[in-house]
């Protein structure tokens, strides 16, 4: 609080027709930090204003100005009369409001302007003649901790049998078993010492063993040097250029919070432009708008490709490929409250992508041996066994993470996609992990033919989230991305629908949403940053609007919840009949060929005993 020799006389003028909203919160808060205040009514002429001036002898006179018509010309003239009146020497003149910009306020001869989005604490500081440092504690985010408080508990006692007796199985059915993703996986845990990597030292015992256990393109580049030839080495310069980014986009860098309340769920948004320099300005923007969290998408040969190559490179195609380097330049990009997930739930790398992101530093993982043997082209044989060594992995690194549902998008059935969903999620319980759910928000073909969004886009998905609950108290993560396929290429049409998606899981007390930038739904080629901001504000905007407010689902709800229930339970009770996981997998129990679920072929024949 400034003493009396400090204190500053401020005189406020809505030089407006009849705005003067602004003025009237700026001088509550001049008034609280111990400033005098007098605030004139609104449609003064400039002469009548200067009068005031010359009378009262403040020593900040604040103009504001809402309307934009005839602007430069009405403040053009006030500044020339202040100065006829002599006052320049004696006071300061400031102008501030949304049809002002700080280049046309020096133009216009006043010593400071303030636009749209000035919070008062600006102009405080500035009364008192000292640097605006923003309140670091108004913008503070900490890394949510998204399987906190639960308890993984059952509440269906049926189905929570079945998927111990099927767990039963698979744990039976992989002892002995092994592949080269399982091998590579053991190597890289216990013999790649990352300290030593990031020194730039090269241990050659490893590179040899682990070249032994990759097909011909990962073994190229340790014996020949030679990466994948869809991808390059990104040169020196454009190394020298990310680096000068990011120590520009450090010093001005901030964040902001999506959330208008705190139980509203985290926002991620995926990533994966090829480039990991344009994933990281990606990034950058959608931190800076307040994302919570990133989802590194990796292209689909990096799935079927038996081991990883290393080098920090560009691919010419969607997906950024996981290497050391790529993943340890997007970790040192990112904001300290920024939750990072490598997705490892579809290919032959499974088990060695959650160690990678384990010893980089990644929070979060993605696994789900049903989707990825089913809709991502991995056998289910093997990915089975790569899955459970990929849980005891994730376990070991202490990385949470989401079990996702993607065959649905293919058209296999929520409750059967849940099923399997539900069988992984046991897994990682009985192995001691933390599994998150992740059911689609989406207008998935099961409903085009059936009809359940025939009225609306919130009774089946809030029928979803009931149903699970009803089953096991675990977190639910909605994705990925809410909204998928009602989404259009018109970009005010795609933000709108996610954030009411957005706002549906936040009625809904869901602890993550993924979503999509306003072009990322449709488009088939290079997302813009600009549409990352178009979403990312639509649910700032949503949460906003609602608060603690709810959607409130109509009454049919309840039944497709209590029916999906019912259907995980036949489902699970096949599956538990089959004489093997796997097996239920090939033979259509979890998704059959006519619902648009193929067994994988990627790895086929590769397990081994050990």
């Amino acid at each position: 609080m400034p003493n009396c020799l400090e204190r500053k006389k401020v005189l406020l003028v809505p030089l407006d027709p009849v705005h003067d909203i602004g003025l009237k919160m700026l001088r509550r808060g001049i008034e609280e930090a111990g400033h005098q205040t007098m605030l004139l009514p609104p449609d003064l002429p400039p002469e009548e204003i200067v009068s005031v001036i010359s009378r009262e002898s403040p020593d900040q006179v604040l103009v504001s100005r809402t309307l934009g018509y005839g602007v430069a010309e009405l403040l053009a003239r006030f500044v020339d009369l202040t100065d006829a009146a002599g006052l320049r020497d004696k006071t300061t003149l400031v102008v501030g409001g949304m049809a002002i910009r700080p280049e046309l306020a020096a133009e216009l001869g006043f010593d400071a302007g303030f636009g749209p989005g000035t919070s008062v604490d600006e102009v405080i500081a500035y009364i008192e003649g000292r640097p605006f440092q923003p309140d670091a504690a108004k913008v503070k985010k900490e890394k949510a901790q998204l399987t906190a408080g639960y308890t993984y508990e059952y509440r269906h006692p049926a189905i929570g049998k079945l998927l111990d007796k099927i767990v039963d199985g698979i744990l039976e059915w992989t002892e002995g078993k092994t592949s080269l993703g399982i091998k590579r996986a053991r190597l890289r845990d216990e013999a790649w010492d990352v300290e030593m990597w990031r020194q730039g030292k090269i241990d050659d015992r490893f590179s040899e063993a682990y070249a032994a256990l990759c097909d011909p393109v990962a073994e190229a580049y340790y014996r020949k040097g030679e990466v994948h030839p869809k991808t390059r080495r990104q040169s020196k310069e454009e190394i020298a250029r990310l680096e000068d980014y990011l120590t520009s986009v450090e010093k001005r860098m901030t964040v902001r919070r999506l959330q208008h309340q705190e139980r509203q769920p985290r926002v991620f948004i995926q990533y994966g432009t090829g480039c990991p320099f344009m994933d990281i300005a990606h990034i950058k923007v959608c931190e800076a708008w307040g994302a919570d969290g990133v989802v590194h998408f990796d292209p689909s040969w990096g799935a079927r490709t038996e081991g990883f190559i290393g080098d920090f490179l560009t691919h010419q195609e969607d997906g950024s490929v996981i290497t050391p380097e790529n993943l340890a330049w997007i970790k040192a990009a990112l904001e300290p409250s920024t939750l990072w997930q490598v997705r490892a739930h579809r290919g032959v790398n499974t088990p060695e992508t959650v160690v990678l992101a384990g010893k980089l530093g990644a929070d979060l993982t993605k696994i789900n041996i049903a989707y990825g043997a089913l809709a991502a082209g991995t056998d289910p044989a093997r990915l089975t066994v790569d899955g459970v060594e990929a849980i005891r992995m994730a376990v070991k690194y202490n990385l949470p993470f989401d079990v996702v549902t993607n065959e649905e998008l293919a058209g296999v059935p929520a409750h059967k996609a849940f099923a399997g969903m539900l069988i992984v999620a046991a897994l990682a319980r009985r192995l001691g992990g933390r599994p998150m759910l992740q059911p689609l928000f989406a207008f998935s073909p099961e409903v085009m033919v059936s009809g359940q969004m025939g009225d609306n886009y919130v009774d089946f998905n809030a029928a979803k989230i009931e149903a699970l609950r009803a089953i096991i108290d675990a977190p639910i993560w909605p994705g990925a991305p809410i909204g998928f396929l009602t989404q259009t290429e018109d970009r005010v049409q795609s933000s709108m629908t996610t954030a009411l998606h957005a706002a549906l899981a936040a009625s809904l007390q869901v602890d993550a949403i993924s979503i999509a930038s306003s072009d990322e739904a449709y488009s088939g080629g290079p997302i813009v940053a600009a549409s990352r901001v178009d979403t990312l504000r639509a649910v700032a905007e949503g949460f906003r609007f609602f608060g603690e407010g709810r959607v409130e689902p109509t009454k049919q709800a309840g039944p497709w919840a209590r029916e999906i229930v019912e259907k995980i339970e036949a489902v699970l009770r096949a599956v538990a009949d089959a004489p093997s996981f796997p097996e239920a997998l090939y033979t259509g129990l979890l998704g059959s060929k006519e619902e648009g679920a193929y067994p994988g072929r990627g790895g086929r024949g590769t397990v081994t005993t050990e």
